[in-house]
C-alpha cells in the first residue's frame, strides 16, 4: 500500500514510486535477493507452517548470506532480520531450548557465527551465553559439509575468547578431509561447502599461528583443482566436480555460486592469485544469465532450485562479486589503527580485556568494523597498534589512523603524545604514508598533545564545540556535499554529531567545508599526505544503518572517502577544496 504525504499531488506520488522502483533496479544482487530472503521466509523461519523452528545448515547459510549484504550494503533491515530469526530460537537468558549438547550433528553449530555477530554488535550477553553453549568439542567424525558450519564458528570463537587450542584441532579437520574434497564420489555441493569453511575460517588465524600456511597450502591446491575441472562453455562446475559432462552429471549452480563466493573471497584476501577472479567471473555471468528470473515487483527467483542453501549461496556469491572490481586496488597494503593514544579497553562476556572504540574489530556502535571491510573490499589488511608510533612500527603500513586520543575522562592514564611521537609519524609521512587524524568534540578528546601531531603540517584542532545536537534535532549535523570533488564525487548528507574545529595554514589547505567552518583539511608533506577531520564520523553508529534516525549517508560517503585515501597511497595528489 502507498502512503501519500499530505500534500502532495498525484503526479508527484507517481514520481516517488518511479523512482523507488528504479532505485530496487539499482540495488546490487546481494540486497535484492536478501530482500526476496526476507519476504519469503520472515524471521527465518525456513520450516513448513505449524513445525518446530529448527536450528540447521540451510538456515546457517541464508543467515551469513543476508550478514554479507549488511556490511556490503548497509542495509539495516539485513541485520534486523538476522536478530530476530536468532531470537525465535533462543530464549531471553541465552538457553536455546531442545538443545543436546551430546549429539554429533553439525547443525549444532549452524547458528554460532550469527550468535558471535549478534554478540559483537549489541554486547547482549544473551548471545554470547547461547554461542558458549554451542562451542562444544568438534565431532571428530563431523561430515565434510558440516566444517561450514562449525569452521568458522570456531576460528571467529577462538580469535575473539583466545581459545587456541581450537586452531589445531580445526586445522586437522580440514586436513583430514582435504582428500575427500578432491574425490570423485564427493558431490560438489560438499566441495562447496568445504571451500566456504577454508576461505571464511583463515581470517581468523592468527599471522603466524599453527596451520594458517597448512591450510593456505589447501586451499591452493584445491583452487588449482576447480580451475582444472571447471565446465569450457559455461564457465560453471558439475554435480561431480571431476566427472564428465554426462546425463547424470550436470551442472550445479548452487555448488557454482560456493566456488564463485571462495575463489573471489580467497583473491580479495590475497590468499589466491589474481587469476583465479577470472574463473569466479565467467561462472557469475553464467548465474546472472541463466539461473536468475526476476519478477515484476523486484523477487528474485533462483532455478533450478530456489531452497535455503542456493539462496544464501547466490548472496554470499553476491557480495564477493560486487566487490571484485575494487578487491585487488589495494592489495598489498596495510591500514593501521592506533591503539596506543586511544588505548580504551573493556571486558568482553568471558571477562577478557578487549580493545574497544573506534577499532576494526569493534562492532558494536563505538565500532570502525564497517569502515574496516570497506577498506577490506579493495584488498586491502587492516592491523592495529597497541604501542607508541615508531618508523619501524609503522614500516608496514600504508595508512595510519590517530582517532580521539584519550583524556581521563575515558582513561585514567592516557598515553598523551609526545614531541617524539610526533617527529615519527612526522617522518613517516614525510617517507609516503598516508596520516588520517580524526578529533572529536572538547569534552571527549585531547587536543593540547594531539596537536603536536597535527601543527606538524599545519593543522590544528580547535577546542570548541560545533554541530551540537540534541536529539532528535538533527539538522546541526548534517552536512551537504554536492560533490564533484576530489575526495566526493557525488552528492552526499554527512552526519557528523558534537564536533571540533579545524584551523589550517601553510602547507595545509581546506578540503571541504560548511558554514560552520573547515570540516576536512589537508597537507602534503614529504611524499606523503595528512588528513584531518572534525569528527570520527565514520563508526558503526552512524554507517551501519541499525538506526532509522537520522537518515544520512555516511555509508556511502566513507567508501568514497577509504577509496580516496588508497589512491593517495600511489600518487598523493595535493586537492582542490569540495564545492560546498
Amino acid at each position: 500500500m502507498i502512503k501519500f504525504i499530505r500534500g502532495t499531488s498525484l503526479t508527484a506520488a507517481l514520481c516517488l514510486v518511479l523512482g523507488a522502483a528504479a532505485f530496487a533496479q539499482q540495488q546490487p544482487w546481494s540486497q535484492r535477493i536478501a530482500n526476496t530472503t526476507m519476504g519469503r521466509w520472515p524471521d527465518g523461519r525456513i520450516v513448513a507452517p505449524g513445525a518446530n523452528w529448527a536450528s540447521n545448515a540451510d538456515l546457517g547459510i541464508l543467515l551469513n548470506g543476508i550478514d554479507a549484504a549488511w556490511y556490503n550494503t548497509a542495509d539495516g533491515g539485513d541485520y534486523h532480520y538476522i536478530q530476530g530469526a536468532i531470537d525465535h530460537l533462543i530464549s531471553p537468558d541465552g538457553s536455546i531450548p531442545n538443545f543436546n549438547p551430546k549429539s554429533s550433528s553439525p547443525d549444532n553449530f549452524a547458528l554460532g557465527r550469527s550468535l558471535l555477530l549478534l554478540y559483537r554488535v549489541t554486547q547482549n550477553k544473551k548471545y554470547y551465553t547461547a554461542a558458549h553453549a554451542l562451542h562444544q568439542p568438534i565431532p571428530s567424525q563431523i561430515p565434510i559439509y558440516g566444517l561450514y558450519s562449525a569452521g568458522p564458528f570456531y576460528a571467529e570463537y577462538a580469535s575473539l575468547f583466545h581459545t587456541s587450542g581450537d586452531f589445531a584441532t580445526l586445522t586437522n579437520q580440514f586436513v583430514s578431509m582435504n582428500r575427500q574434497a578432491r574425490s570423485p564420489r564427493t558431490g560438489a555441493r560438499d566441495v562447496g561447502w568445504y571451500m566456504m569453511a577454508l576461505v571464511d575460517s583463515l581470517p581468523y588465524y592468527p599471522d603466524n599461528g599453527p596451520g594458517r600456511a597448512r591450510l593456505l597450502a589447501i586451499l591452493s591446491q584445491n583452487a588449482a583443482f576447480l580451475a582444472r575441472h571447471q565446465d569450457a562453455q559455461s564457465g560453471l562446475w558439475r554435480q561431480t566436480v571431476s566427472g564428465p559432462a554426462a546425463p547424470d552429471n550436470t551442472l550445479s549452480p548452487s555448488a557454482s555460486c560456493m566456488f564463485i563466493y571462495a575463489l573471489q573471497k580467497a583473491v580479495r584476501l590475497g590468499y589466491l592469485p589474481e587469476r583465479y577472479s577470472q574463473s569466479a567471473s565467467r561462472a557469475w555471468q553464467s548465474i546472472l544469465s541463466q539461473y536468475v528470473q526476476t519478477s515484476s515487483n523486484g523477487t528474485i527467483t533462483l532455478a533450478p532450485s530456489n531452497d535455503a542453501i542456493s539462496t544464501g549461496a547466490f548472496m554470499l556469491a553476491a557480495s564477493e562479486m560486487e566487490m571484485a572490481p575494487q578487491a585487488t586496488l589495494a592489495r598489498g597494503q596495510t591500514v593501521m589503527m592506533d591503539a596506543w593514544f586511544n588505548s580504551q579497553q573493556r571486558a568482553n562476556a568471558a571477562g577478557q580485556k578487549e580493545y574497544f572504540h573506534y577499532k576494526w574489530s569493534d562492532f558494536s556502535n563505538s565500532g570502525f568494523s564497517l569502515l574496516g571491510h570497506i577498506f577490506q573490499s579493495h584488498g586491502a589488511k587492516l592491523a592495529m597498534l597497541p604501542e607508541a608510533p615508531t618508523m619501524a612500527r609503522l614500516r608496514d603500513a600504508q595508512i595510519y589512523f590517530i582517532v580521539s586520543p584519550d583524556n581521563p575522562k575515558w582513561n585514567p592514564n592516557p598515553n598523551y603524545v609526545r614531541p617524539e611521537d610526533a617527529d615519527q609519524v612526522a617522518e613517516w609521512v614525510k617517507q609516503g604514508g598516508v596520516l588520517v587524524l580524526m578529533e572529536n568534540d572538547p569534552a571527549n578528546a585531547d587536543f593540547d598533545h594531539f596537536n603536536l601531531i597535527a601543527e606538524k603540517f599545519g593543522l590544528r584542532f580547535d577546542k570548541v564545540l560545533k554541530h551540537h545536537v540534541v536529539d532528535p534535532n538533527y539538522g546541526p549535523g548534517f552536512i551537504p556535499v554536492t560533490g564533484g570533488g576530489p575526495i566526493f564525487h557525488h552528492p552526499h548528507t554527512l552526519y557528523m554529531k558534537d564536533t571540533c574545529g579545524i584551523s589550517a595554514k601553510a602547507p595545509a589547505t581546506a578540503v571541504l567545508s560548511d558554514k560552520q567552518g573547515i570540516v576536512i583539511a589537508s597537507a602534503k608533506y614529504g611524499k606523503g599526505i595528512a588528513v584531518a577531520v572534525i569528527d570520527p564520523w565514520l563508526y558503526n553508529e552512524y554507517t551501519d544503518h541499525r538506526k532509522v534516525n537520522p537518515a544520512q549517508q555516511n555509508f556511502a560517503a566513507g567508501q568514497e572517502f577509504a577509496l580516496w585515501l588508497i589512491q593517495q597511497t600511489q600518487h598523493n595528489p595535493h586537492p582542490q577544496e569540495e564545492s560546498r
